[in-house]
């Protein structure tokens, strides 16, 4: 299912023993278009810090109550590596960050958190897959550590979502929007669409763009080019934020850009994931 950063803002964290606090911002990897952190503004209790908590400790949103469970401790989050969410998240801070709870890293792999999983897929009995093997883990980890040293100090490609909401929108013969907000995966935490408020141009008009269509962003001019025409903006489905999105909905939106859908590449995944577990049962 799709939802918006926007309604997601504000809602509670809840680790097993209290609440941490409540969702801010996000951190999103602009190569591969997912969400890898969520900032979360502590209470009193913690000073009003301000921490990041990874999807993979989330179990899925309760919509209904605003709350986020997460498979953590107060006195974890206490405890963690403080990382200033104002300045750029180095690759060291991430793997201070990540180290320190054991999750595995998702740079390296074929799959959008590496190795051909999903937040929800790290859960024993995901979708029939369960979880890899202690060989496929280390294997795994060893490659992402040697990787991370290589490229320690490299960008690790992570955006705030609410620095890029407001960036202007080019298409290819001239300016369109500007963004909104993003439609997000729950699940797998991928970005799959950029809400694009169209106003300036056609009065109240939202529509969405995935991040495929996208040619370029410039960070230092505040913008995003999109392979896409003005006319074809103009034309194409509206977006209403006050519905969730259905993949009829999505399969009109592919059809108008005649472009082919990003869950047929997803369900290749899944499919090579589930193949590769059947052989080491068989095996």
């Amino acid at each position: 299912m799709l939802r918006s950063t926007n309604d997601l803002k504000n809602f509670v964290v809840g680790a097993t023993d209290g609440e941490i606090g409540h969702v801010k911002d996000f951190f999103f990897d602009d190569e591969r278009w997912v969400v890898r952190y969520l900032v979360v503004e502590t209470g009193d209790w913690l000073s009003s810090r301000k921490v990041l908590i990874s999807p993979i400790a989330i179990s899925r949103p309760e919509w209904a109550e605003r709350i986020m469970s997460v498979s953590i401790t107060m006195e974890q989050v206490r405890n963690s590596p403080d990382v200033d969410t104002e300045r750029p998240v180095s690759r060291q801070h991430e793997m201070a960050y990540i180290g320190y709870y054991g999750y595995p890293y998702y740079w390296g792999g074929a799959g959008l958190w590496g190795g051909g999983l999903y937040p929800d897929m790290m859960t024993l009995g995901y979708g029939g897959y369960g979880l890899p093997s202690a060989a496929q883990i280390l294997d795994a980890e060893t490659q992402a550590r040697a990787d991370a040293v290589r490229h320690e100090s490299d960008d690790p490609h992570l955006r705030s979502c609410m620095t890029v909401a407001g960036y202007h929108i080019h298409a290819i013969d001239g300016d369109i929007g500007h963004v909104q907000g993003f439609l997000v995966e729950d699940g797998t935490w991928a970005i799959r669409y950029l809400i694009v408020d169209t106003s300036n141009w056609w009065l109240g008009h939202q529509v969405l763009i995935a991040p495929q269509w996208i040619k370029e962003v410039s960070w230092h001019e505040a913008a995003v080019s999109v392979d896409l025409t003005r006319q074809a903006v103009q034309d194409a489905p509206p977006y209403d934020s006050t519905l969730l999105l259905d993949r009829k909905q999505e399969l009109h939106i592919y059809a108008h850009h005649r472009r082919a859908g990003y869950w047929a590449n997803e369900m290749k995944v899944g499919e090579e994931v589930s193949r590769v577990h059947s052989q080491e049962k068989t095996s």
